[in-house]
């Protein structure tokens, strides 16, 4: 769903949300969930959303996925299109994330291999519904 400004932020207000950030100039938000019984929910979500997630949910699985080295990640970032100035930010925050995940007891997995990486997320789930 896209929203104005004002009509986000006054979701903000009305809890709305069940987690929130503002990057690089955009505000990005993740309505509360309402999952049927027995399903989870699964965020893709940066480091700013899981904390949040993790104050108001502190049972919650944190992930952190990331790229095998800096060089990759910049190679997958500009396969996909993004503009030199989205990349240079995200690359300029790349170890600012991984320390706050690191703060949040997140696991990390690094996506070497996608195959992998999706394998290695799925049995992370499945330990931690038992």
């Amino acid at each position: 769903m896209f929203a104005d400004e004002a009509e986000f932020r006054a979701k903000i207000a009305d809890g709305g949300f069940v987690e929130w950030a503002e990057i690089a100039g955009n505000l990005y938000g993740t309505p509360q969930p309402d999952p049927p019984t027995g399903l989870d929910v699964l965020l893709e979500i940066d480091v700013q959303g899981a904390a949040q997630v993790r104050e108001s949910h502190p049972e919650a699985l944190c992930i952190f996925v990331e790229a095998p080295s800096a060089a990759e990640q910049e190679s997958r970032l500009r396969g996909r299109g993004d503009s030199e100035s989205h990349i240079a930010k995200r690359l300029a925050l790349a170890d600012s994330e991984r320390i706050k995940a690191y703060e949040l007891n997140a696991i990390h997995v690094v996506n070497d291999s996608l195959g992998e990486a999706v394998a290695a997320i799925g049995a992370l789930i499945e330990e931690a519904r038992r």
